[in-house]
């Protein structure tokens, strides 16, 4: 057990993050305030934070993790990709509309495919509603 310097709440070490250089190993900030906190910077510093990222994804070894990462993700499923193929010609062609958000209304939108047997038949979701949509089909199967 511990006490969180933060909450004052006593809680088990299995809520608190690992730290190798505090005494008991464990920082004394519990899970839940040191996210809290960490949401509250991102929030008060959220454009310093994007200009952080925007460099940081120009690095040499993080583009070669992207490409790892896209090749695998390509691999893993061939009719993923078939299927998002198929909506960009679609959209091109005319035969399908790309419209805002269904969630949110946010017109930055993506085609999420329930089925990718069935490539046209898409919801258009935001990225952050897509992977909240992601999110619930994970707990569902």
């Amino acid at each position: 057990m511990k006490t969180c310097f933060k909450c004052k709440a006593v809680k088990s070490l299995t809520e608190f993050y690992k730290h190798s250089r505090m005494g008991d190993g464990y920082l004394n900030k519990c899970k839940e305030c040191t996210k809290n906190d960490s949401n509250k910077h991102r929030a008060d510093n959220l454009e310093k934070i994007r200009k952080h990222d925007r460099e940081r994804s120009k690095r040499p070894e993080r583009i070669q993790q992207n490409l790892d990462v896209s090749r695998a993700w390509r691999a893993e499923d061939r009719r993923r990709q078939r299927a998002h193929n198929a909506v960009g010609r679609a959209i091109i062609r005319g035969d399908l509309q790309k419209f805002p958000c269904i969630r949110c209304g946010n017109v930055k939108s993506l085609a999420h495919h329930e089925d990718y047997d069935k490539p046209l038949e898409v919801m258009w979701l935001c990225q952050p509603c897509h992977k909240q949509r992601h999110k619930e089909l994970k707990e569902i199967f």
